[in-house]
C-alpha cells in the first residue's frame, strides 16, 4: 500500500502521467486532478502529503488555489511544489525568493522532480512570520468577545474568509484581463509595423 499520497493538479494528462513514471514505484498513491476546482475538492477531501500545483489552470487557476492553500493553516502545512512553463507568470504574483514552496519550470526530469519534493518538504516545516492567517485579528477579535458573546469572532473570521476569497477571484479576474489586453497592445502594435 502506498505510504503517500501526491496530489498533482495539472490539466496536462502528459504531465501528470509524467510526474505519476517518475516516482519511485509502490511509494505513492497519485491523486489527479485536471482543473483548480477538482484539485482544491481533493486537496480538501484527501488531505496529500505533497501537492504539485500547474500555476495556469482551467476553471480556477493555480494562484487561485495556491491563495487558498495561503489562507488556511493547515493546508500551509502541506509541501507544495508550483509548476509551470513561465516562471515569469508565477513571479509576477509571488515574488522570489519562494521561502514556503518549491517552484519547477516545465519541462523537467526526474532529479529536478525529487529534489524538488525534497525541498517542498523542507520548506513546509519552516515557520512562517504568521502561523495563522486569522491570528493579527485575533486581539481585536478579543475586545468585543469580552462584552458580549464569543460568536461575532466567529462570524468575522468567516467573513474575512469569504471576503479572501472574492479578493483571489477578483485577482484572476483582473490578471486575465490585463493579459488580455497585453494581447490587444501587441496586436495593435503589429498592425502598425
Amino acid at each position: 500500500m502506498a505510504s503517500h499520497k501526491i496530489l498533482v493538479i495539472d490539466d496536462s494528462g502528459v504531465i501528470r502521467r509524467t510526474v505519476r513514471d517518475m516516482l519511485p514505484a509502490g511509494n505513492f498513491e497519485v491523486l489527479e486532478a485536471k482543473d483548480g476546482v477538482e484539485g482544491l475538492n481533493l486537496i480538501r477531501q484527501e488531505r496529500p502529503n505533497l501537492i504539485m500545483l500547474d500555476f495556469i489552470l482551467p476553471k480556477l487557476s493555480g494562484w487561485e488555489v495556491f491563495q487558498q492553500i495561503q489562507v488556511q493553516p493547515d493546508l500551509q502545512r502541506i509541501p507544495l511544489v508550483v509548476m509551470s512553463g513561465r516562471k515569469e507568470e508565477v513571479t509576477g504574483k509571488i515574488p522570489e525568493p519562494f521561502d514556503y514552496f518549491e517552484f519547477i519550470e516545465k519541462p523537467f526530469d526526474k532529479k529536478i522532480l525529487v529534489d524538488a519534493i525534497k525541498s517542498a518538504m523542507a520548506k513546509a516545516k519552516k515557520a512562517r512570520p504568521q502561523a495563522a492567517v486569522a491570528a493579527p485579528t485575533a486581539p481585536e477579535a478579543a475586545e468585543p468577545a469580552a462584552a458580549s458573546p464569543a460568536a461575532p469572532s466567529s462570524v468575522g473570521g468567516a467573513e474575512i474568509q469569504e471576503l479572501n476569497q472574492k479578493i483571489a477571484k477578483m485577482q484572476g479576474e483582473i490578471d486575465g484581463l490585463k493579459k488580455q489586453l497585453a494581447q490587444v497592445v501587441a496586436l495593435i502594435k503589429q498592425k502598425l509595423k
